[in-house]
């Protein structure tokens, strides 16, 4: 049973590994269809979203662990932040995407099962989105590794209001706490318990809305893809001391340790400026389903087990 734990304040480094490719457009819609979800999830429409902030709609109050809260800068004027149709690829496999603290989770994942399922409707809701069954909530979010993001990434976020979940785009900041499936996929905000999705990309120019942060830069948000494998583990990095810690999937850092082979480059690499040294897991071409969070063929634990 996972323990809850502090998450330290430590300085989170900017952006590490990854391979990324220049995005003329990326999935047209979200790969999956939700039952009882309305809005469209515009993708000219994307919501700013401070890491400390629940946003509209949360599902719960916040799970993540304590992080420094960021200093706002302001708020964009009107069709200030139209972003260029260049978005970031990622493959959500690539060491050094995401980060946490050595031995300690970035989300309290019991707490989350409890909250969610406290209430039926969300529970059923949260469910759709998730594309599991309602009682298998705590299995589900058991199997997803609690970390934080190290880069501005763009989502679909799912908020639920009057007993329906409305879609909306997103960019998360860099350092929010996520649940993270076997392929690399962030599915759980833990500061709004909202389940996420892959992006929607804008066919023009995208307007940013909301409140920005210091380093927010419209030019330099990734998207993140499904890897090609299911992972045993995440590499990610100390934001203590800007290390590698493999992370087993699906645990809450009691087990982590120094990767056996760690990456052959620096955890403090830029993500938009590789090395040659940076390994290139291919990343998913448009349009390729998105990955459940477990391997195929296994069932979450029933909670009452």
């Amino acid at each position: 049973m996972r323990s809850p734990r502090r998450f330290r304040r430590g300085a989170l480094v900017a952006l590490s590994a990854g391979v990324l490719l220049a995005v003329v457009g990326c999935e047209s819609a979200v790969d999956r269809t939700t039952k009882g979800t309305t809005g469209t999830a515009e993708a000219e429409d994307v919501l700013l979203q401070p890491l400390g902030e629940p946003g509209p709609g949360p599902f719960t109050e916040s799970t993540a662990r304590p992080a420094p809260s960021p200093t706002v800068t302001r708020s964009p004027q009107e069709g200030d932040g139209a972003a260029t149709r260049t978005a970031h690829r990622v493959s959500g496999a690539l060491p050094g995407l995401y980060g946490g603290v050595r031995s300690e989770a970035a989300c309290d994942v019991e707490q989350q099962a409890r909250l969610l399922t406290a209430d039926q409707d969300r529970a059923r809701a949260f469910a759709e989105v998730a594309g599991v069954e309602a009682v298998q909530i705590p299995g589900y979010l058991r199997s997803l590794t609690p970390v934080v993001l190290r880069a501005d990434a763009q989502v679909t976020n799912h908020g639920f209001s009057a007993g329906a979940t409305t879609a909306f785009q997103a960019v998360l900041q860099a350092g929010t706490a996520v649940l993270v499936d076997s392929r690399g996929l962030p599915r759980v905000r833990c500061t709004c318990g909202n389940p996420l999705d892959r992006p929607v990309a804008a066919k023009g120019g995208a307007t940013h809305r909301g409140e920005r942060w210091p380093g927010y830069d419209p030019a330099r948000i990734l998207a993140i893809d499904p890897g090609v494998q299911p992972l045993t583990a995440l590499v990610i990095v100390d934001a203590d001391d800007n290390t590698w810690i493999e992370r087993a999937a699906g645990d809450d850092g009691e087990r982590d340790r120094a990767p056996a082979h760690p990456p052959p480059f620096e955890p403090s690499e830029d993500l938009l400026f590789p090395s040659p040294a940076r390994p290139s897991d291919p990343v998913p071409p448009p349009g390729t389903p998105s990955a459940p969070a477990r391997p195929e063929g296994t069932t979450c634990p029933d909670p009452s087990a």
